[in-house]
């Protein structure tokens, strides 16, 4: 953002203020290569469609369930989200680790 000398937004305020206290902190930021965009934007997609295999196979065991316990139904949801939670932490763990270097 250019500093044309005008009113500035809250937004610009605080990012000047948060890029001073990262360098008072001696916090250094580069911009990500090509490399690491492309290989993030694998990862993304690898676990995107491993996420979306487990909604799909969650729709299949609920369908099988129709009609069942419900408390039964309810360990299967519970079971599938926490799958798709471990999915989207490990996927974001690796994109971070890539973004680092």
């Amino acid at each position: 953002m250019a500093d044309t000398g005008g009113l500035k937004s809250s937004f610009e305020l605080a990012m000047e203020r948060l890029r001073k206290k990262d360098s008072d902190a001696g916090v250094t930021t580069r911009p990500m290569t090509d490399e690491q965009k492309a290989a993030i934007a694998e990862v993304r997609s690898v676990y995107d469609a491993k996420i979306a295999e487990q909604d799909i196979l969650q729709q299949s065991a609920m369908k099988h369930l129709a009609g069942a316990d419900p408390a039964e139904a309810e360990e299967v949801s519970r079971r599938f989200r926490r799958e798709r939670e471990r999915l989207a932490s490990e996927r974001d763990t690796k994109v971070e680790s890539l973004r680092q270097g």
